[in-house]
């Protein structure tokens, strides 16, 4: 344990430069989001909340893909549900995504409610 800690201390003062650049840029990201204004913290959000969704829709319609090379005959339908465990999200998450892939006609729904058949 104290040779890791020397090792530790040995390498931080050989490349002191590199270890105040990243503390500095840190501390800059740090005081940038302490800093931010309401509107710019809730634009942030929705931003990242909408990149959150379309890399949830893309995995769907990979998810998708795979099932349908698995299974070439027929069509790729899923229950919401199950695609929310598989997916490892939850299911408001994925409806809102699924709605995200109806708009664009990559998903259509079933008859059975809560179900989805998935374009591939």
């Amino acid at each position: 344990m104290t040779s890791f800690v020397a090792a530790a201390i040995s390498w931080l003062t050989l490349h002191w430069r590199l270890t105040m650049t990243a503390f500095a840029l840190s501390v800059a990201a740090s005081f940038k989001r302490l800093v931010e204004s309401d509107d710019a913290r809730a634009q942030r959000l929705r931003h990242e909340e909408k990149k959150r969704l379309r890399q949830l829709a893309e995995n769907i319609a990979s998810y998708a893909c795979k099932v349908h090379q698995r299974y070439p005959t027929g069509d790729v339908i899923v229950s919401q549900r199950d695609l929310a465990e598989q997916l490892r999200k939850t299911p408001s998450s994925v409806s809102t995504a699924l709605n995200l892939l109806l708009e664009e006609q990559k998903v259509q729904r079933a008859s059975l409610p809560g179900y989805w058949k998935l374009n591939v």
